[in-house]
């Protein structure tokens, strides 16, 4: 039996169990407007700075969103908005501990891998079609490089979909979206985004093929080539060659 005492609880975590426990029953329906503050000060018995602190924690939390000069509304959950929730923390973690980059790059290469065999086995013709029409859109980039990286993205998040588990599109963006930062100050070697985009129509080939381990390949050796290659490239244009290799064009 434990000693330790009972800790008492602020006003505002009541309010908010409460108001989680209306929302989560159905009560208050996803896109729904919460009562106003005055209601719920009056309905729970408490003053404003309680009703106002619990609104917050539940915003913070991914759960109401807050306009002003409206009332707090349910947010309809959805992944973006649960990768959301995180991505502060993500980009945080990445500026005071920059060696999870490696990690990330490790994650992504394993959810890649995995993502292409579902879509090896799932894509329709239509599926392919969409992702020769994003090389397409990707390839147009070369005139205007600025959105290189994401047409790069938009492929990655197209075979993502392919899978048809919706949280993978998110993920695969975010990864994208917490190391935007650090594609910034890459300079284009030439070849490389050329390099890219034929091992982006590899891909579609393999999964054309509806074989999950061609697939595989083609996105494993997409992911993790030429970590030589890219330093050589980045000696001669004079980037920095403390920028992981995942990060840098054909990432």
């Amino acid at each position: 039996m434990s000693s330790e005492p009972i800790q008492r609880r602020k006003l505002y975590q009541e309010v908010l169990d409460r108001l989680l426990d209306r929302i989560r029953s159905g009560e208050i329906e996803p896109g729904a407007q919460l009562p106003s503050e005055r209601e719920l000060m009056e309905f729970y018995g408490v003053g404003r700075p309680a009703v106002r602190e619990a609104l917050q924690a539940l915003e913070r939390s991914g759960i109401v969103e807050i306009t002003h000069g409206e009332r707090a509304r349910v947010v309809v959950p959805t992944a973006e908005r649960l990768i959301e929730q995180i991505a502060g923390g993500a980009r945080h973690l990445l500026h005071m501990q920059p060696d999870t980059l490696e990690h990330l790059k490790d994650a992504r290469v394993f959810l890649e891998i995995g993502i292409a065999r579902l879509a090896a086995e799932r894509a329709t013709d239509e599926d392919i079609a969409r992702l020769r029409a994003r090389l397409a859109e990707h390839r147009a980039t070369l005139t205007h490089l600025d959105d290189f990286l994401h047409y790069d993205m938009a492929f990655h998040r197209e075979i993502a979909r392919i899978s048809g588990n919706p949280i993978f599109p998110a993920i695969v963006e975010a990864l994208f979206g917490w190391a935007s930062e650090y594609y910034q100050p890459i300079v284009r070697a030439p070849g490389a985004e050329e390099l890219t985009l034929a091992e982006h129509a590899r891909i579609i080939d393999a999964i054309a093929s509806r074989d999950p381990q061609v697939a595989e390949r083609a996105v494993r050796e997409h992911l993790t080539r030429a970590n030589d290659l890219y330093r050589q490239l980045n000696d001669r244009s004079g980037a920095s060659a403390a920028v992981p290799a995942f990060t840098r064009p054909g990432a």
